[in-house]
């Protein structure tokens, strides 16, 4: 050990956990994975084209659907305790895909192909139903507020959720004297963890953006003209020497109206009314907007944020909503029931953005971020966090880079081995339950990254873009190698199956909520706002 050691919360819980482990608790460990991907033309410019038909309607489809644009498609696996299997499901979404996407390939990195300005990125379609115009005009709404370039950028959600069977053992460690039987008792434990999780992640998620950044550089179409601090890398390219995470820049999913918010993550009543603040508080800028103008839709209100989802977070508590129910009402009736990630590059290195190496290491570390002693952020330490992010996301590479602690700064080299050290018993604890050490193996491979910068993704992006002669010719060329993999690569039969039933299905399910609805628009979403605002 460097000199770090464990505190005792974490020893403790760790042995107490340790004879459950080992009959294999921690392999119910729940994942979902979310995972974009903008379709791009073999030439590596934008798809104009629509959603194709065959992959089923993105309003009802509960796997294919898209995100901000017609063009990002989205992945979504269904949740599961096998991480192969989960990993096995996302690599057939993308093989069914590629049968329906003719010379189309999917963009493998989360930085976007060469854009041809604002106006060229579709807008996402999602059918006359009230609830498809709805997402269809919040998307709308961001692309008035932030621009449609800033909704480009894609990522990997992974989704997480501890076993049932934890709980209850970790309440009476913690609260002997309170009674694990009464199904409110054990929520509020559970939402109480959960924000636990969230603070430590937010003090440690720099080490994630450090070993997974894989967007160092963008193509000079993305920030048009506007000012920005990038350095030439080519006649096409800009890059940051040290970056590690553009993506999780300034120049990504970061505005200033959001920096203000001060969004709380100390408990989830904190955090609900603050975000709740955000969605019923006016802002003068979008109130200039306006919300119908001339006939046409431009935004869901002119409040700060139009719905919950428009706050950016590199980490959400999440609870899965009832039909009509708004994310922070699912939250505060019924607590949190899992958490996502939301910090992770695609890995252009690999088909489906994601190894199994990658997320056997962020297993491993949401766990410690669980087990370790969490207090509540003070304002101060939370402007800390964000310059960390800050640094690291633009020179996390920097040989000697110092980071802040409440104690004092240190090197992002010290730091990261003490964090490895301290994430050692914990992969040990998640193993006990397997035959094999597949989480210890995880940290061995990302271990070495620590002192060889050159090792990481952000840095083997950079050097296979000075040999391709830019970031699109590179991206370009993962692209059409991934697809040729991809289009030859056998399915799942009950998969492929599903898939199919599931595109004619999901067709169906639309036309069927498009002819079902009784209200026209304006009323829907007067009724909707109606119930926000309550």
């Amino acid at each position: 050990m460097r000199g770090s050691t464990l505190t005792k919360t974490i020893k403790d819980r760790i042995e107490f956990l340790r004879p459950v482990a080992q009959r294999g608790l921690f392999n119910q460990i729940k994942r979902g994975l979310e995972k974009e991907g903008l379709r791009t033309t073999p030439a590596s410019k934008l798809a104009q084209t629509d959603h194709p038909k065959a992959l089923g309607s993105t309003l009802t489809h509960p796997y294919i659907t898209t995100d901000y644009s017609e063009a990002l498609l989205e992945f979504i696996t269904p949740v599961s305790s096998k991480l192969t299997e989960t990993l096995g499901f996302l690599k057939d979404l993308h093989v069914f895909s590629y049968r329906h996407l003719g010379d189309e390939v999917i963009w493998p990195a989360s930085m976007p192909c060469k854009l041809q300005g604002n106006e060229s990125i579709p807008i996402a379609q999602y059918g006359s139903s009230n609830s498809g115009i709805m997402k269809t005009v919040y998307r709308h709404g961001l692309s008035w507020r932030y621009g449609r370039i800033m909704q480009s950028i894609a990522g990997l959600h992974y989704n997480f959720s501890l076993p049932e069977a934890l709980w209850p053992a970790l309440l009476h460690l913690k609260y002997p004297e309170r009674d694990a039987k009464d199904p409110q008792v054990l929520q509020d434990f559970i939402s109480e963890q959960y924000f636990a999780l969230i603070r430590n992640f937010r003090r440690y998620s720099w080490l994630l953006l450090y070993l997974f950044g894989a967007s160092p550089a963008v193509d000079k179409s993305f920030v048009e003209d506007k000012p920005h601090q990038l350095d030439e890398l080519d006649t096409d390219t800009l890059f940051l020497p040290y970056a590690t995470s553009l993506r999780m820049s300034d120049l990504g999913y970061q505005n200033n109206v959001q920096s203000s918010l001060k969004i709380c993550f100390n408990s989830l009543e904190n955090y609900v009314n603050t975000l709740n603040h955000a969605i019923r508080t006016p802002y003068a800028p979008y109130e200039t907007l306006g919300v119908k103008v001339d006939g046409q839709y431009r935004q869901l209100n002119t409040n700060i944020l139009q719905i919950e989802n428009e706050y950016y977070s590199d980490i959400r508590p999440k609870r899965v909503t009832e039909s009509g129910e708004r994310p922070s009402e699912a939250l505060t009736q019924r607590g949190v029931e899992y958490i996502e990630v939301r910090c992770i590059d695609l890995n252009p290195f690999e088909a489906i953005g994601i190894t199994e190496t990658q997320a056997r290491f962020v297993d491993t570390f949401l766990l410690f971020c669980l087990l370790e002693n969490s207090t509540q952020i003070p304002d101060d330490e939370c402007k800390m966090l964000d310059e960390n992010h800050s640094d690291i996301v633009n020179r996390g590479r920097l040989p000697g880079l110092m980071l802040q602690t409440p104690k004092g700064t240190i090197s992002r080299e010290e730091w990261s081995h003490q964090l490895f050290d301290r994430l050692q018993p914990v992969a040990e604890l998640l193993d006990s339950g397997n035959d094999n050490a597949i989480h210890q193996a995880a940290l061995d491979a990302f271990r070495p990254l620590i002192d060889q910068p050159e090792l990481t993704p952000s840095a083997q992006v950079l050097e296979a873009i000075r040999k391709a002669g830019s970031f699109t010719a590179f991206a370009q060329q993962q692209a059409h190698q991934q697809a040729d993999l991809l289009r030859t690569t056998p399915i799942n039969k009950a998969r492929e199956a599903l898939f199919i039933q599931l595109s004619e299905s999901s067709i169906r399910q639309q036309a069927d909520q498009e002819e079902a609805d009784q209200i026209d628009f304006d009323t829907f979403l007067a009724d909707y706002m109606a119930r926000q605002s309550a």
